[in-house]
């Protein structure tokens, strides 16, 4: 009887999937690498709680926020499909879309996520980026503490966004339909 050799796409994901990462870490499997992340420090969560705390309030979409929900997106050839956990998720209240989803939802229907650069920020720059934008996630903000600079990636085409809003912290950025807002920058330092 001829054993059936499994491919390494699946023996990949299925190492991925059965990992038990220590308490507050978080693994990613991101273009066929695992990435295991420590909890995030002070600085890089006060990020996250400005971008919510304006959201929240100036949104013309009313918008749920999610810091811990993994994402399948797209990747890159043969590999298995990416399972990131962005530092924001980001879907329009009216689609009650982390209602009932398992622990990684497609990213269908998922208006922005955020990055917010740490240890290995290349990673949030380029792979993370392009798979993003090869699951038509229509809005990416990253916000790059190394650079001191936000960018805001837009209209998808492809495997890569072709719009990009950049500038330094303390500059104003705008955030387009389905949030209508301007995003102050001026406290991520």
């Amino acid at each position: 009887m001829a054993h059936e050799i499994p491919a390494q796409e699946d023996v990949i994901l299925d190492g991925f999937l059965a990992l038990d990462t220590p308490l507050g870490f978080r693994a990613e499997l991101i273009e066929g690498e695992i990435v295991v992340t420590p909890p995030p420090l002070g600085d890089h969560e006060h990020i996250i709680a400005e971008l919510v705390d304006q959201i929240a309030a100036g949104a013309e979409t009313p918008m749920h926020f999610s810091g811990n929900k993994g994402l399948r997106v797209d990747s890159a050839g043969a590999l298995p499909s990416n399972h990131v956990i962005p530092d924001g998720t980001f879907a329009p209240r009216a689609l009650s879309l982390f209602r009932g989803a398992e622990s990684w939802m497609p990213c269908t229907g998922v208006a922005l996520v955020v990055e917010v650069t740490s240890q290995r920020a290349e990673i949030d720059r380029e792979a993370k980026r392009r798979s993003y934008a090869r699951s038509g996630i229509p809005l990416y903000l990253l916000v790059d503490r190394e650079r001191g600079k936000v960018t805001l990636f837009s209209e998808l085409e492809g495997d890569d966004y072709t719009l990009l809003q950049t500038g330094p912290f303390g500059k104003e950025i705008e955030l387009p339909v389905p949030f209508s807002m301007t995003l102050d920058t001026s406290n991520y330092v």
